[in-house]
């Protein structure tokens, strides 16, 4: 795969700016520059070999738009494009030059509207970072408006970013092409001259050309459709409000849509390709209830008259949040209620509930610089849950919300983990953060202060926060203002009011999370903390402390009790003496607990004899943390057989929650063994396994804990599972794929198919011909072949190869060798680079393989991906693999051969 061409600009645009202005640029101290003139001695050249009168990543604040108008010229036949935009501009301060974005296109015409008349700007280039620069030969004065107009002409991409081509093919076997957009973080450069970061808010009136075949979509509706020579139509669609540009959408398509209105008055539509539109009925469903949800909760109307969501057929990230016009990928929005699971339909609700919170986080008000990313995604991500709970209370979302801090501690306890809130300057750090941390932790970190100041406390909190900094920018301070302002005048628990930014601040200022140790000495409970780290330095522990509200239970009350710890010791005391205590109840926070001294053996005692008197959730965590405390080197009074036998309970555990998270401890420690075995992880979910019905009965929870227990029992060729899913393998085959399956029970039915020629090579013809997007999802991680499986899907597929104990090492060789096609097409520092890399990397354990990682990983360059975040994170998990295997492989292979 290639990029589109490098930027070109017209000779004749490049002529050497007058001497005066660069000496007005360079000396003025009208805030063209930061005034340190340290900071300039360095002078970037442009691509024409002239200076290039700016010498940071980001903009100066001279001149912020107001106003775009945008026409853009789509060509489906010739994929490329043309455009002209019109930039209404005021100035701050008086300069000669403005600088904004462009990236990989050729500037056409460039001109300065201003009261005098239209004159013609000088235009430089600077492609590192994507900057040019307009020169003026007047100098434009502060506090007047002027306007600039820029024609432009570029290729549509061949990645998933900026003003992207997609296609799809019909049943009849026709390719069908169309365009669309994918402008977070830093893409809408890439599709038009403009001031690409979040904090410079404009409206936008868009025009889109398109030949009469087509429709086009924005974030506003059609006002109107004028016809032009040629039979093209163009589109005119409403003015926007006052939004950032990553925000912007367009899409040319020949896309069919459905559509409702909500109470207020709202119309919600969804689009998707015409053969799938029979696909689309519970999303529109699910929005139509979600944003009902959301106005009420947020006690703030929807902004906009339309809310589209679009079905991308190519689309690298789950769905965007573009104001009025969300798009996803196919699998996160397209429903059969015939062929679809449980899973898909608490996947594709989940996903519409996180894009239409964004309408109001994220959208309404926004993060002042991507550092903040958190306060866009931390927030959608928990209100996922907290709306989903209410809207659609059968999908048990609470069930799954545990798992997403699960999944941020993973990431966050390795030294290279960094803040919520963190500095980041270019493209790829951008992108960098659009991770574990930035969704999960932050969404914890939100359901940990909820928990701690009352949910009432934080609703109001965060709508009065939502009103007072609307259509405008923000940093994490304005939040905790809001929520400390409440505090003062509400309950909260009965406390004085709480200075909400020191405690969170401790949260999003500084990297990890704590580990909270506890020793109980009769009454007496003797508190600690230090950061959490999977690693043998502890000089990086150093320097750590939280505000960690604290909850917990005894034996003798099942009624919470919170303790704000604030200091590296403290202490607490009990009413009377208890026999146990359990901490971080339903593990509402965010942190760990390890029972010093016999806390763990009072834990395990009770998980054996009366499980049930602690919540699923509390259940869950214990298995999380005693097993995290044996990946800690050097944890004290946590052993392997203490994990292994707390594990024990499992056999007599139905909860999904703490089921599966006793697969993801278990399952992983037994891979690290070239033996991996696994006997000791069926037989201690056997009962349970056997217990399991394959067909589609049972609450979502349940359904989804059946898919998991049937698959893993067919994976590891557990007889009954894999005599049952043969026998219905055969039987769905036979009937040419007609026959009904069970749903629940796919995954394991095709796994076991697949393992002989004819059943592979059968699935593989009904995945190339399945237009259900569900099933499809559960049959590709069976193969990758050529042009049937989308691009999108790759990432997917090389990480379910890796797991594989046949696979793994072809994985590995299929990343290096493509290693430069891959970061073309998906870009250096998005989520799906660093998914493929730690996912396929992740289980090696030798130092061979380690040696081997960074022999490879050393050798690439800065352009090609070697300051990378996923790297370093890689040597850092491999290196935990061998120090466990050191410490504990000879007395797991012990204890298995004990077992035989």
């Amino acid at each position: 795969m290639t990029l589109t061409t490098v930027l070109q600009t017209r000779d004749t645009m490049l002529d050497s700016p007058p001497l005066l202005l660069l000496l007005l640029l360079f000396a003025s101290p009208s805030g063209a520059q930061p005034p340190n003139p340290e900071q300039h001695k360095e002078v970037l050249i442009s691509s024409s070999g002239q200076p290039f009168p700016w010498n940071h990543m980001r903009l100066p604040k001279t001149v912020s738009p107001l106003h775009y108008d945008l026409g853009i010229h789509p060509n489906l036949t010739t994929l490329d494009f043309t455009g002209v935009v019109r930039i209404q501009l005021q100035v701050h301060e008086d300069t000669g030059v403005i600088v904004l974005h462009a990236k990989q296109m050729q500037i056409t015409e460039a001109l300065l509207l201003a009261p005098e008349g239209v004159r013609p700007l000088r235009v430089l280039e600077y492609p590192p970072f994507h900057q040019l620069a307009l020169l003026s030969d007047t100098l434009l004065t502060r506090g007047r408006t002027y306007e600039v107009l820029l024609g432009f002409a570029a290729t549509l991409s061949d990645s998933f970013h900026g003003f992207y081509r997609s296609s799809y093919h019909t049943s009849s076997g026709a390719v069908r092409v169309l365009a669309s957009t994918q402008f977070e973080a830093t893409f809408a450069r890439a599709a038009f001259p403009c001031f690409d970061e979040p904090a410079f808010k404009a409206k936008f009136t868009i025009r889109i050309i398109r030949e009469p075949r087509h429709i086009a979509v924005s974030n506003m509706p059609t006002v109107k459709t004028v016809a032009l020579p040629g039979g093209l139509l163009e589109d005119h669609f409403d003015t926007t409000v006052k939004m950032s540009t990553y925000l912007v959408a367009y899409i040319v398509s020949d896309f069919l849509s459905v559509s409702r209105t909500t109470q207020r008055g709202v119309k919600i539509s969804v689009y998707a390709v015409p053969e799938k539109i029979d696909q689309t009925a519970f999303a529109l469903d699910t929005a139509v209830r979600l944003l009902d949800f959301y106005e009420d909760y947020f006690d703030i109307p929807y902004p906009l008259p339309k809310q589209d969501l679009a079905a991308i057929p190519d689309f690298q990230s789950g769905a965007m949040e573009n104001w009025g016009l969300t798009t996803y990928r196919e699998t996160a929005l397209l429903y059969d209620p015939d062929k679809s699971s449980p899973s898909d339909k608490l996947a594709i609700t989940k996903v519409i509930a996180h894009e239409l919170a964004h309408q109001w986080f994220g959208n309404l008000v926004t993060m002042e610089w991507w550092n903040d990313l958190w306060l866009n995604e931390g927030f959608a991500k928990f209100m996922e849950f907290i709306s989903v709970n209410v809207t659609n209370p059968e999908l048990h979302v609470d069930d799954f919300f545990l798992g997403k801090c699960f999944e941020a501690m993973e990431v966050d306890s390795l030294p290279s983990s960094h803040p919520v809130s963190t500095h980041v300057e270019n493209p790829m750090q951008i992108q960098e953060i659009f991770d574990d941390v930035s969704y999960d932790k932050g969404a914890c970190i939100l359901n940990m202060l909820r928990d701690f100041v009352t949910p009432e406390a934080f609703e109001i909190g965060i709508i009065r926060y939502l009103r007072r900094f609307s259509y405008q920018n923000t940093v994490s301070r304005h939040l905790w203002e809001s929520l400390t302002d409440v505090s003062a005048h509400v309950h909260t628990r009965g406390r004085a009011c709480l200075d909400v930014q020191a405690i969170m601040d401790t949260w999003t200022l500084q990297e990890g999370f704590p580990l909270v140790t506890v020793e109980v000495r009769g009454r007496e409970v003797r508190l600690s903390q230090e950061r959490y780290l999977k690693t043998d330095e502890p000089s990086l522990t150093d320097g750590f402390l939280w505000q960690i509200p604290l909850t917990y239970v005894t034996s003798a009350s099942s009624t919470i009790r919170r303790f704000l710890l604030k200091t590296k010791t403290d202490v607490l005391y009990l009413p009377q003496e208890v026999d146990w205590v359990k901490f971080n109840v339903d593990m509402s926070g965010y942190y760990m607990v390890h029972y010093e001294g016999d806390g763990w053996n009072a834990i395990i005692n009770l998980l054996q004899h009366n499980h049930t008197v602690l919540t699923s959730n509390d259940r869950a965590s214990l298995v999380h943390d005693v097993f995290q405390l044996v990946r800690s080197v050097g944890r004290s009074g946590t052993t392997l057989d203490t994990a292994l036998e707390l594990s024990l309970y499992l056999s007599r555990e139905t909860e999904t929650m703490a089921v599966t998270q006793g697969f993801q401890e278990l399952v992983p420690l037994y891979k690290l063994m070239e033996k991996r075995d696994m006997s000791y992880i069926v037989d201690l979910f056997r009962g349970l396994i056997d217990r399991q019905e394959w067909t589609d009965s049972g609450s979502v929870s349940e359904r989804v804990l059946r898919s998991y227990l049937l698959l893993f029992g067919s994976v590891r060729n557990y007889p009954p599972c894999v005599e049952k899913a043969t026998q219905l393998f055969n039987a769905w085959r036979a009937s040419g794929g007609h026959m009904s399956l069970p749903v629940d029970v796919t995954m394991a039915v095709f796994t076991v198919g697949a393992r002989t020629p004819e059943g592979w090579d059968f699935l593989f013809e009904r995945y190339r011909t399945s237009l259900q997007m569900s099933v499809k999802s559960r049959m590709k991680v069976q193969s990758l072949r050529g042009e049937v499986m989308k691009l999108q899907d790759l990432p997917d597929v090389l990480v379910t190869i890796s797991r594989n104990p046949h696979g793994y090492k072809l994985a590995w060789d299929f990343l290096r060798a493509n290693w430069h096609t891959l970061i073309k097409k998906f870009d250096l520092g998005t989520s799906l680079v660093a998914y493929m890399v730690n996912g396929v990397t992740n289980q090696y354990s030798t130092t061979e393989m380690l040696d081997e990682v960074k022999l490879f990983f050393g050798s690439l360059t800065e352009e090609t991906g070697s300051e990378m975040r996923c790297i370093q994170q890689t040597y850092e998990t491999i290196g935990d693999n061998i120090r466990w295997m050191d410490a504990h492989l000879p007395h797991l292979q012990q204890r298995l051969i004990n077992q035989c």
